[in-house]
């Protein structure tokens, strides 16, 4: 199916004529959906894009795995609605980078051993590059230390508290962390 053309994967002529449309911009390109309103963004990325990079963990909002970015904000995508985002911008793990040329983020959760199962790896790698765009733009956590300071110290327990919504069942935490801040300090992780 082409990129623009409407997608009504799975339904008759009229259903799919029933459906309300929405545009979503994922991954840097214009996608036009036919769903049922009641379409989570998850499902709608995995089931109706064949994006599987973003996974159903708890379907609850508990866990991140699903994790994206929604107009640069992180976001759990099981907690809202495909509906809701008609013209946003859709960032998931397949839009930051590809085996030949990834992401720092990705490259350092590599170097530094930041996953071990994987499953939670790509709901971790994208909070990650929206907490590091949080932490740029100045907005302080409940860790921060000085809220007045004009530079966030991104310290071990700033890190940790602003991923605490990203869980890893496989406790690769210290090197999650370790990878994270050695691209907040400009290195590889």
């Amino acid at each position: 199916m082409s990129d623009s053309v409407t997608e009504a994967v799975g339904r008759s002529q009229d259903e799919g004529d029933r459906l309300p449309t929405v545009t979503l911009y994922v991954n840097h390109q214009e996608r036009r959906l036919a769903v049922d309103p009641r379409t989570s963004l998850l499902d709608a990325l995995r089931e109706r894009l064949r994006l599987g990079g973003t996974k159903k963990g708890c379907d609850h909002g508990q866990c991140g795995a699903c994790t994206v970015l929604v107009n640069g904000r992180r976001v759990n995508s099981c907690l809202t609605l495909a509906v809701m985002h008609e013209g946003d911008d859709v960032v998931t793990i397949e839009g930051l980078g590809d085996p030949d040329d990834l992401h720092p983020l990705q490259a350092a959760f590599v170097e530094c051993d930041g996953f071990q199962c994987g499953y939670c790896t790509p709901g971790q790698i994208v909070s990650a590059v929206g907490m590091l765009g949080e932490v740029a733009a100045g907005w302080p956590s409940h860790a921060t230390a000085d809220v007045a300071a004009p530079r966030i110290t991104l310290t071990d327990e700033e890190i940790r508290e602003r991923m605490s919504g990203n869980l890893c069942r496989c406790a690769a935490y210290p090197n999650i962390v370790a990878a994270i801040r050695g691209v907040a300090e400009g290195g590889p992780g």
